[in-house]
């Protein structure tokens, strides 16, 4: 499995203030880009998988709500997570 407890407590104690801290924004943002990540790749080898296209794309919508939440409640912290993590915007 590609996205064990271990490495949600890393993303988790990376972006948000602590590794029990996994309502946070900035580390809510970080687990949907780390899964949007290896779902582009699973993606690139198998092109007709509609279905984890479809999951891919909702999650990209969470995604983008949060972000653009993180944007009208604080600018900076918005820019900071855009940068750390290579986000266009």
């Amino acid at each position: 499995m590609y996205l064990t407890s271990e490495k949600k407590a890393e993303i988790f104690a990376q972006y948000g203030k602590d590794a029990k801290n996994t309502g946070s924004a900035e580390s809510q943002i970080a687990l949907f880009t780390y899964r949007i990540n290896h779902l582009t790749e699973h993606l690139r080898a198998n092109q007709k998988d509609f279905g984890t296209e479809r999951a891919m794309l909702a999650l990209v919508g969470k995604r983008r709500r949060l972000l653009d939440y993180l944007k009208r409640i604080d600018i900076e912290r918005y820019r900071a997570i855009i940068k750390e993590l290579g986000i266009r915007k």
